[in-house]
């Protein structure tokens, strides 16, 4: 186990494919959406499984996290906390129903706080979703939707930024895609960006003109996963996760974002960063069909004018890691076992870096 890394507990989970850390007042929860449940007489696969999961709302408590509500939510991809004004929400992303056959085209729902639970606020059609991404431009509240899978092109569909009206969110504009994973919103020098993953197109970073998003410069090829942003030297940089190939970290220069390092390695599925560190997350390497699922996440950490990796940690088919509170605490979700089989646990650890 890494120096910068203890286990502090772990979290019975099945196929979980993130973990979102939010505050309430003075409670503290995280989020836990589920893929899938191993069905029982079924052979093991990362594609299988029964999708009548649960998102998981989980309380901080003294000696740990305690279960808090259940909200069902279908092939759980992801779950995204924000707030408008004084309304509190958690926007679910379902990617699939079924047990098999699966069917993609399925609702991911909105709720909204009640003062003591989540309740369904708007029920959204989606096709394979896998990401909501909140961010504000002025005055504005965006929601962008990561969604779309190649398997049946004929049904696929674009990913979406909805906008809310005040009273609940419309369409604002469609975003090329295929098979889209996720999104990253940060200003620089007064500009907004949107950074938008695909799996087999282009991952493109996009530009707020005043209007709408229009297309900056792409960012990889194909295999994109998710992006993170620090400042180190004085400038801003970009790290592009990208699942087949080796994941790359741009430097702005001013106009764009021009190649600064490479980060060696396939499998890069998600990043976090606290301080001068760089987790990266990694999912699987291999085919989908009999992936290895075992690997090594890093820990980088900026030294002179790069990452150097300073540390590596075990996960199991990772899907996400989030830094969060005081200590820090950073959450870890594992996905898959290593016979590839959902019921995994998410691990919390105490991060012991220099921050």
């Amino acid at each position: 186990m890494s120096p910068l890394l203890t286990e502090v507990w772990r979290l019975p989970t099945s196929g979980a494919r993130g973990v979102t850390p939010f505050t309430i007042g003075e409670r503290d929860f995280l989020a836990i959406p589920q893929l899938a449940l191993d069905a029982e007489g079924t052979p093991p696969g990362m594609n299988g499984g029964d999708s009548g999961t649960d998102l998981l709302v989980l309380s901080r408590e003294a000696d740990g996290y305690v279960e808090y509500q259940r909200i069902p939510a279908p092939g759980g991809e992801d779950a995204e906390f924000f707030t408008i004004s004084d309304e509190v929400f958690l926007a679910v992303a379902s990617i699939r129903t079924g047990c098999g056959p699966y069917h993609y085209a399925t609702d991911s729902v909105i709720h909204r706080w009640d003062g003591e639970k989540f309740l369904p606020f708007q029920e959204i059609p989606t096709y394979a979703a896998k990401q909501w991404r909140h961010f504000r431009i002025g005055g504005r509240n965006f929601l962008a939707l990561a969604q779309g899978v190649t398997v049946r092109p004929e049904e696929n569909r674009a990913s979406v930024i909805f906008e809310w009206t005040g009273s609940g969110f419309e369409p604002f504009q469609t975003i090329d895609s295929s098979w889209s994973y996720n999104w990253h919103h940060f200003e620089v020098d007064g500009t907004h960006f949107l950074a938008h993953a695909d799996h087999v197109a282009r991952s493109v970073l996009f530009r707020w003109d005043g209007e709408r998003f229009v297309e900056h410069q792409a960012l990889a090829v194909s295999g994109g996963r998710a992006f993170a942003t620090f400042h180190a030297d004085g400038r801003l940089h970009l790290a592009v996760a990208v699942i087949d190939n080796d994941s790359l970290l741009y430097r702005w220069n001013g106009g764009m974002f021009t190649l600064h390092q490479v980060l060696d390695g396939p499998g890069g599925r998600e990043f976090a960063v606290v301080g001068g560190y760089l987790f990266r997350v990694n999912f699987i390497v291999g085919p989908r069909e009999n992936p290895v699922t075992r690997l090594e996440s890093q820990i980088y950490e900026w030294k002179g004018k790069r990452l150097v990796e300073v540390e590596h940690f075990p996960t199991s088919g990772g899907t996400a890691v989030a830094v969060f509170g005081a200590e820090p605490l950073v959450a870890v979700s594992n996905s898959l076992t290593e016979d590839v089989r959902f019921r995994t646990d998410t691990v919390i650890y105490r991060f012991g870096g220099t921050l």
